[in-house]
């Protein structure tokens, strides 16, 4: 009896319903191709995968403070506190002098802005344990890579000394950079924080019988407005307030410390008050041309960074009309340009790589209408990877572009095997009938040849698919770096075996028409099976030996065969 044909495969009925709904399956991928132009539009750019663990900074001032005081009184008891938080993985502390920096890193796939928020949640407990008069904050949302452009201020007049431009940076450029979408900071380098100084005098003190403390405590009093009522006079209401900020050394100097049997006693009985500079612990040079001021752009954590770069240049060029005269703006450090020449590299050696494949495409098919059926899928393949990498906030960066890279090399062998099987089924069919196909019977012969190998295919695109699983089990650092690469290289060897069983076979009915050289017509695979025939004759005649001496050789490192002779094998 003979046996009843199999039922298809699902393999094999989506062919099928591809190749019969070709204006489906082209409007499904016209639709899927804008969607993926779209993402990869959306795409964060950068030039490397964001290293930084998830961490929170923790900073702490306490001026005038030794090292072990600070030690003791701040990073201590604020570090011993965040070690039972949630999520957690370990916490550092360090002290210096009249500062306290405290880093709570979280595990990986932490929310950076829950983190946050349960630091602050933490902080607000343990403020009530801290010296009187100390405020810990934490620092930008931003992470280690969320440096990306800095910037001087160059006085070509010589007219602005450090501490003025210090103060443009501080009080002008400053704030408005702020303002840009997705930075978290401008830190501010170099130049001098201008201040108020009371140099006293000691014997002075002594004299007037003034403590340095009430000094303290009237300068401090002195600086502030206070309000009072209102009034009313003639139906006009009035505002009563007392205006008392200090806005100059003069309103220093003035400042009353005592009354001494009806006279005053001023600061600048027992002083002196000037503009000086804060103690500051670097300084910042420009081209060995001298010290200058600067500033740090710090990009907020997950945003695009060219995107940003690109914000801050634009507000610097509308800032530059407001600087003073001969005052501008350079910079130093642009990360754009690293982005824009890596992605350029990748850009260049993906499409050098594109050009390759359809050429080796064309020469081994010998048609090229065939030949554009591979050379059609793997743009396609490519734009669509982009549709997942948007979705888990991936950014387009020299380690997910070159998983693309990779993976391009495997990504049209359904399609040209595919192409080559239908071509054989052409031919076996000329040799068989004596004649060309015609419509009808040409569809079912390249159809029927899609089925009998898209399952194999299909499936073995699925195993290479797979075959970066192992590296999603990385963790830390190596799976932020290696992770972005896994990642695309699967997505783009899985459209490639979707697009093998839906689009493939649409693309063949379309395309495979005209005059079909047989392969062994091709001059290229004619050499090649002449090349490669009496070899594959003398491995099945000779197989025993062949498999014995294969199966010593991988005895030898085992201590059978001398190392030496292992090397030479």
């Amino acid at each position: 009896m003979s046996t009843p044909p199999s039922a298809p495969t699902i393999i094999e009925r989506l062919i099928e319903t591809s190749a019969r709904n070709k204006f489906l399956i082209f409007i499904f991928t016209v639709f899927a191709v804008a969607a993926g132009i779209l993402a990869l539009l959306r795409t964060p750019l950068d030039a490397i995968p964001d290293l930084s663990d998830v961490q929170v900074i923790i900073s702490t001032d306490w001026e005038g403070r030794s090292p072990d005081l600070v030690e003791d009184q701040i990073t201590y008891p604020i570090s011993t506190k965040f070690i039972a938080a949630p999520k957690v993985k370990f916490v550092r502390g360090e002290s210096m002098f009249g500062k306290s920096f405290i880093y709570v890193i979280f595990e990986d796939g932490t929310d950076i802005y829950w983190a946050r928020s349960r630091v602050l949640e933490y902080l607000n407990s343990v403020r009530g344990s801290l010296p009187e008069g100390v405020n810990p904050v934490i620092g930008p949302d931003a992470t280690g890579v969320g440096w990306v452009y800095e910037y001087a201020l160059v006085d070509d007049s010589g007219k602005h000394n450090l501490a003025e431009l210090r103060s443009l940076q501080d009080w002008h450029l400053r704030y408005a950079l702020e303002s840009v979408k997705g930075v978290a900071e401008v830190a501010p380098v170099g130049g001098f924080v201008k201040e108020y100084q009371v140099d006293l005098d000691p014997n002075a003190l002594v004299a007037y019988n003034i403590p340095l403390a009430d000094v303290v405590s009237a300068i401090k009093a002195s600086n502030g407005d206070v309000g009072g009522k209102t009034f009313e006079v003639a139906t006009t209401e009035y505002y009563v307030r007392g205006r008392g900020y200090i806005k100059s050394v003069a309103d220093i100097e003035n400042v009353v410390l005592k009354v001494q049997n009806g006279t005053p006693v001023y600061v600048k009985n027992v002083g002196t008050v000037h503009l000086g500079a804060d103690t500051r612990r670097g300084v910042a040079e420009l081209d060995g041309k001298g010290e200058t001021v600067g500033g740090i752009v710090v990009m907020r954590y997950g945003e695009n960074a060219l995107t940003v770069i690109e914000g801050v240049k634009k507000k610097l060029q509308e800032l530059q009309g407001s600087l003073p005269e001969g005052v501008r703006v350079v910079p130093t450090y642009d990360r754009s340009e690293l982005i824009l020449n890596a992605i350029h590299t990748l850009r260049e050696k993906l499409i050098e790589e594109s050009i390759v494949v359809a050429f080796v495409c064309i020469i081994f098919l010998w048609h090229v209408r065939s030949a554009l059926v591979a050379i059609i899928t793997l743009p396609v393949a490519i734009i669509l990877s982009f549709l997942p990498m948007f979705g888990l906030g991936l950014t387009s960066n020299i380690m997910s572009l070159g998983g693309i890279a990779i993976a391009i090399g495997a990504m049209v062998d359904a399609a040209i095997i595919m192409v080559e099987n239908a071509h054989k089924a052409l031919e076996h069919f000329r040799d068989e009938q004596g004649r060309e196909p015609d419509a009808r019977e040409r569809v079912s012969v390249i159809v029927g040849a899609a089925k009998a190998v898209g399952r194999p295919l299909f499936f073995s695109l699925l195993v290479i698919t797979v075959s970066f699983v192992p590296v999603f089990s990385l963790t830390a650092q190596e799976g932020r770096l290696f992770k972005p690469l896994a990642y695309t290289k699967t997505f783009a060897m899985f459209f490639a075996a979707v697009l093998g069983v839906t689009l493939v076979p649409v693309l063949m009915l379309l395309l495979i028409r005209g005059k079909i050289t047989p392969e062994v017509r091709n001059p290229v695979n004619r050499f090649l099976i002449w090349a490669y025939q009496p070899c594959v004759d003398f491995a099945l005649r000779f197989r025993w030996p062949l498999i014995g001496r294969d199966g010593a050789g991988h005895a030898g490192p085992s201590g059978l065969v001398p190392g030496d002779q292992c090397d030479l094998e």
